[in-house]
């Protein structure tokens, strides 16, 4: 029997603070709901769970992202949709206008200032739709295309054209219909009388000259016939001649025809006789010249970059377009004089980025074109003129047709961004199950051990109570 060391109160005491031990971590468990509140409960699993809520919280946020990416999709296609509108009621403005029987000048003149009223709103619409600041359809969201803006502009991609540099050269540049001179004549004389009389006709833009008009008069009739006629009328300083006439437009679909209905007239305007053909159909002396298009060469270097073996090239006037395979189209308005090499340098910059994922470089690229009347070629749109109406016609059903593409391509990234919303609230909420079972505690199961170690600790301080009185006990032994 000893009294220096109560080695039962020892035991008792180290089993003891054991106990008071594991009944903290069960309560400590219980009062957090969580089963690993500090890194030694659990190293392994402190880690997993740390990467686990980091990918949570980055997926709920990029479902965030995916919301706010509809969100402008949205705010782009309604004002599109508005376009769309604008562009119907300019077409159908333009129907009523290519109606030459029923339409005079005038009345033409009031359908275009409706015209140009719609094309500045197109306009505004491209410029002033955006999101938190942001500009949606002015192009800054369009896919960076580099180019000399000395030989091109207007350059229009596909989403089919991978990132590469395609070079070409404009072998020829598209040509307007004429010059037609005339020649020893003076239009501005102020006194001097033509002296016949007919019918002027300026790509069907027909004008009445009498012979008692003095070449000034004759002159302010024949510009305003010309300019009904999609033609330019303008003085020269050489003195073989005095006015010569243009067409307006380039390429094959520009055609100059001047027709008279007696050669007298063609003589005393000044026109060689020569170069006039009597037209059986029309009745009138004609002279008649059409433009040529643009014509380029491709460059094919056949090693996969660049324009493909199998790229064809389409021409309208100085607007080119350069189609292959698999949906590859690139566009673009040469100069009008322009000719030689020319290089595109299509990138992979320009689109709007959405982060889409918990995780780095988990992006989606959303293309929007730019929409104006001069991406749209609607700039020039003159229903005044004799085809004007027709002409506007066919360009305006291009210009629908490309806003629809674009609506279209719009509303595919909409839908993907849907189910891509959907799909990161799926994958958070299985992510956070994992999580919660991985990290939570099992209340039942706690409650159980707080239980057990509680008893525990109540019998060891019973236990110890009674250690203590042990050497009470022996000092009885010496009395």
């Amino acid at each position: 029997m000893r009294i220096n060391y109560n080695i039962s109160a020892g035991i008792a005491n180290k089993n003891l603070l054991g106990i008071e031990n594991s009944l903290s971590q069960s309560m400590e468990r219980l009062s957090s709901g969580l089963k690993i509140n500090h890194s030694k409960d659990n190293p392994a699993g402190m880690a997993i769970s740390n990467k686990m809520q980091a990918q949570i919280d980055g997926l709920n946020r990029a479902s965030k992202n995916a919301s706010d990416g509809i969100s402008v999709i949205q705010i782009a296609d309604g004002a599109l949709s508005e376009v769309t509108s604008i562009l119907q009621r300019m077409r159908e403005l333009s129907v009523q206008a290519a109606s030459d029987a029923t339409m005079s000048l005038e009345d033409k003149q009031a359908i275009q200032a409706e015209i140009d009223s719609l094309k500045k709103e197109v306009d505004r619409v491209s410029t002033d739709t955006e999101y938190n600041g942001k500009q949606l359809l002015n192009g800054s969201l369009d896919t960076r295309v580099y180019m000399d803006p000395k030989i091109a502009s207007r350059a229009e991609i596909s989403d089919y054209v991978p990132k590469s540099n395609y070079k070409l050269t404009i072998d020829s540049a598209a040509t307007q219909a004429g010059p037609v001179a005339t020649a020893g004549v003076d239009f501005s004389d102020t006194t001097t009388q033509v002296g016949a009389s007919g019918v002027l006709s300026i790509n069907g833009s027909q004008v009445e000259i009498s012979e008692t008009d003095t070449y000034a008069e004759a002159f302010e009739k024949i510009r305003k016939a010309a300019e009904v006629g999609e033609t330019t009328v303008e003085y020269v300083s050489d003195t073989d001649h005095n006015i010569t006439f243009t067409a307006d437009a380039y390429g094959r679909e520009s055609v100059l025809r001047l027709g008279f209905d007696n050669t007298d007239l063609a003589t005393a305007l000044g026109v060689p006789a020569g170069g006039l053909t009597y037209d059986e159909k029309t009745k009138l002396y004609v002279s008649e010249t059409i433009g040529t298009d643009a014509e380029v060469t491709l460059e094919k270097p056949g090693d996969g970059t660049g324009f493909g073996n199998t790229a064809t090239v389409s021409y309208d006037g100085n607007h080119i377009t350069v189609t292959d395979v698999g949906g590859f189209s690139l566009s673009f308005l040469a100069d009008a004089e322009a000719t030689g090499d020319l290089e595109f340098e299509v990138t992979d910059i320009g689109n709007m980025t959405l982060h889409i994922g918990a995780n780095m470089d988990q992006n989606m690229q959303v293309r929007i074109s730019e929409v104006s009347c001069e991406t749209l070629y609607i700039d020039d749109l003159d229903v005044t003129t004799v085809k004007g109406g027709s002409r506007a016609i066919a360009k305006l059903d291009a210009a629908i047709s490309e806003v629809s593409a674009v609506r279209s391509r719009l509303g595919a990234y909409q839908n993907r961004l849907e189910y891509s919303e959907d799909s990161l609230d799926e994958f958070e909420e299985n992510m956070t199950s994992a999580l919660s079972r991985l990290t939570d505690a099992d209340m039942a199961e706690e409650m159980t051990e707080y239980a057990h170690q509680n008893v525990l600790n109540q019998a060891a301080i019973s236990v110890l109570t009674q250690a203590n009185d042990i050497p009470q006990m022996i000092l009885q032994v010496l009395q």
